[in-house]
């Protein structure tokens, strides 16, 4: 409920990576974040609310270099791309932060020399597995099947001069404070991972900056190194509100810090409840109340991503839905500590059945009942009858449960007790039948107290769904011709104003829509956007004038191949063909031929090595589904093992065209 002060509240998200456009799943964080915030400003807090885009490390310039501009380039433009996003889903961020902003990076610099001069510093040299996706270096213990414990995808051996931290310095007082402060990391089950799967087994010192690449804060006492992106980005928290090392801090950072909330997703927790508290106590600053690493969203049973093919953005879905029918789907569908699903039917059904039946009809029939039977004046009449008490009780108690739950941080289960204010109006509509009441004159005060009950819970509730859906919460309280209640006046029952006059003409809040239209609208999109797609393919493709099936929009061309010798039907039985799934891909170093491909076959992941470059771009290969040949004897191409072929269909003038299905397959499906 309400606070009697202009108490701080601190919140941030994780900053968004600048390797590609946010999917859904990276947009439901700062959705959730932007309610919590709004919901504490409700509460009478003074709040910041800090977000922002991580933009430096080998990924990006490697991004950078297949699109063919520099790191800051394609940075503005990832950049430029979440902000929008963002700012598309009405979010009220307070800051946007980058972490090429020049503020920040002088900070990253003076924090480092001073974590170098106070000894918790060092160099040496790092040699272990390191997955370039994640940035981040495993040991051979911490992989999971022999893949980055985190993203799932290989890790390559690596060695080079780098800069490290004394994490395990650290250690026993971060294990204190975390026993000390059970609320520090949630939920229970993130806090129990972190401890028992890193902390009690022994913390190895960290590497802090990289020399392979050059995409980064140089450190600027030994500029061949660049630091390593985590020291980087996770400083973003005191940088944004102004904290200098030098002791020259902000009044607004003394104000702000510590944070009260950081909201991340669970994939990075670890850097957020060991690294960054480590680095604030060698900082000598209080650590963040609470980290809550929140779950994901997921597109049917598995992760988004690009090289599933499975993903959603939010610009998509608004066209389809609206901005808050998205935002009430992302939130209300997001378990407290358990991944949600999120699909196109599941979103058409949570907008009919909640959003256009349950709220959009309950407003639209009271409005309409208030201007049909009293010219649109409501006023209560005191004509009360038992079925008004449970009203009343139902709404009354659903604040207070949906301001415990926001306390907890269970945004889903507050959106469910608003909800509950809907379901029960409806139910109380049902129960008073208003249009049987209009047909008795003598009924005639106990029709307008009924329906000034239904405008005043409809207000209390609405004001609640404010944080949640602010456009829908503005739209159906204009509709009442009333404001905002106060969280701190919900505990009455009775405020709407007597006399006030609602709409004339209500709005239509949600329209129902039909799964088949929208399925075939989605389909006719995608459709466009594979066209899209297919005429760039001449520009992009090098010496080469036509499309990958040799097709510039004249007469289909052949080619004539030279026979080889015939083979019997048990020569061609040794071949297995496999369909593959390219989940990453690189040029290969000193090669002008090679590009060198993680591809996922079945449950397996293979390198593949393959003379394409001068065709594809690593970045066009991932996500690719393609023809293997599977059981061709691994050999090594230009320093790299090679565990299998791509097969391509190749033209008469040398241009190459990867096989690939004609209908979505599963990878690991048999080529038979």
């Amino acid at each position: 409920m309400c606070k009697d002060c202009r108490r701080p509240y601190y919140i941030t998200t994780a900053i968004a990576y600048t390797s590609g456009k946010p999917h859904i799943g990276n947009t439901y964080e700062i959705v959730l974040a932007d309610s919590i915030a709004r919901y504490k400003r409700a509460q009478g807090y003074d709040v910041f609310f800090q977000t922002g885009t991580d933009e430096h490390g080998q990924k990006i310039e490697l991004k950078a270099q297949a699109a063919g501009v520099t790191p800051k380039e394609y940075v503005d433009n990832i950049a430029g791309q979440v902000k929008s996003i963002w700012d598309l889903m009405n979010t009220s961020y307070d800051k946007f932060i980058r972490t090429t902003d020049q503020d920040h990076e002088r900070q990253v610099q003076k924090i480092f020399k001073k974590l170098y001069d106070q000894g918790d510093i060092y160099k040496g040299y790092y040699e272990g597995l390191y997955c370039t996706p994640c940035e981040s270096f495993f040991t051979e213990s911490q992989l999971v099947d022999g893949k980055c414990p985190d993203c799932g995808r290989e890790v390559q051996p690596a060695r080079e001069e780098a800069y490290f931290f004394k994490m395990s310095k650290y250690a026993d007082r971060l294990i204190k404070h975390i026993n000390d402060h059970p609320e520090f990391i949630q939920p229970v089950s993130r806090k129990n991972e972190m401890m028992n799967n890193f902390l009690l087994p022994g913390l190895q010192d960290l590497c802090v900056s990289r020399t392979s690449f050059t995409w980064g804060v140089p450190v600027d006492f030994d500029p061949k190194h660049v630091t390593y992106v985590w020291l980087d980005a996770l400083t973003n928290y005191i940088t944004g509100i102004g904290y200098d090392c030098g002791g020259e801090s902000t009044e607004q950072f003394k104000k702000l810090w510590p944070a009260d909330l950081h909201l991340i997703g669970k994939d990075i927790i670890r850097f957020h409840t060991i690294y960054w508290p480590i680095f604030l106590m060698a900082l000598d600053l209080p650590l963040p109340k609470q980290v809550f690493g929140h779950p994901w969203l997921l597109q049917g049973d598995g992760k988004m991503s690009k090289s599933k093919g499975n993903v959603l953005y939010a610009d998509t879905l608004v066209d389809f839905f609206g901005v808050d029918a998205v935002r009430y789907f992302v939130l209300h569908e997001m378990p407290f500590d358990n991944d949600g699903i999120i699909s196109w039917e599941l979103l058409v059904e949570r907008l009919n059945s909640d959003l256009a039946n349950i709220l959009g009809n309950l407003v639209n029939r009271t409005i309409s009942m208030s201007n049909k039977y009293f010219g649109g004046e409501v006023n209560n009449t005191g004509v009360a009858e038992a079925v008004d008490e449970d009203l009343k009780a139902v709404v009354l108690e659903a604040v207070k449960k949906a301001d415990e739950k926001m306390e907890q941080l269970r945004v889903a289960d507050a959106i469910s007790e608003i909800f509950g204010i809907f379901r029960r109006s409806n139910k109380y509509i049902d129960e008073t039948m208003p249009w049987a009441l209009a047909k008795d004159e003598s009924k005639h005060d106990r029709l307008a107290t009924v329906l000034y009950n239904l405008a005043e819970a409809i207000t209390i509730g609405a004001s609640l769904l404010e944080p949640f859906m602010p456009d829908t919460s503005k739209k159906i309280l204009a509709q009442l011709n009333t404001e905002k209640r106060e969280l701190c006046k919900m505990d009455v029952f009775g405020l709407y104003p007597n006399g006030g006059k609602v709409t004339d003409k209500p709005e239509i809040l949600f329209a129902r829509m039909d799964i088949k239209e929208v399925l075939a609208k989605v389909e006719e999109q995608q459709a466009a956007e594979a066209a899209k797609e297919e005429a760039k393919e001449p520009k992009e493709q090098e010496g080469s004038g036509q499309a990958e099936d040799g097709n510039a929009g004249a007469e289909q061309a052949v080619v004539d191949v030279e026979p080889k010798a015939e083979i019997t039907y048990d020569d061609f039985a040794k071949l297995q063909f496999q369909v593959g799934e390219i989940i990453a891909c690189e040029a290969v170093k000193k090669s002008k031929k090679l590009l060198c491909s993680q591809v996922k076959i079945g449950s397996q992941v293979r390198q593949i090595v393959s003379g394409i470059k001068a065709h594809y771009t690593p970045e066009e290969m991932v996500g690719k589904k393609v023809m293997v040949l599977v059981n061709l004897a691994p050999r090594e191409m230009a320093g790299k093992l090679s565990e299998g072929m791509l097969l391509c269909a190749e033209d008469g003038e040398g241009n190459l065209a990867l096989m690939t299905p004609e209908k979505t397959m599963p990878s690991g499906a048999e080529i038979c």
